[in-house]
């Protein structure tokens, strides 16, 4: 993904799986803590669903459009641990292990340290 695009651009865009079906709309940015960089994307997946999250690494912007590389069953059936607050380490490996993804590297490949607050909500405060 594109990464000198401000997070808050990608609140309210329509968000489609692999295969071009809709999932829904973005609700939230969580931005990793150390960088600053989008991680993960909250999406509301229907009007009276959950806000499923999606890794925004292997997304892409797409005429205004977020388009992430994974079936539509797989990121409705991801983890939920609510919106607006924090992703825990362990939330985070959670959805990393969901969506088969590697683990970020760590200096020298290791796993994030367990102590580091991950998944800041873009625009908060902390």
């Amino acid at each position: 993904m594109q990464t000198d695009i401000d997070p808050r651009t990608l609140i309210g865009r329509k968000a489609f799986d692999r295969d071009g079906a809709k999932i829904g709309t973005v609700d939230e940015v969580y931005l990793d803590d150390a960088t600053g960089v989008p991680e993960w994307a909250a999406v509301r997946t229907g009007l009276f669903s959950r806000d499923a999250f999606v890794p925004l690494g292997p997304s892409e912007l797409d005429g205004g459009t977020l388009r992430v590389p994974f079936a539509r069953v797989l990121i409705k059936d991801a983890p939920d641990f609510g919106v607006g607050r924090h992703l825990s380490p362990e939330q985070e490996l959670q959805l990393y292990h969901h969506y088969g993804m590697d683990l970020p590297a760590g200096g020298e490949g290791s796993p994030p340290p367990e102590d580091r607050d991950f998944g800041r909500v873009a625009g908060s405060e902390s």
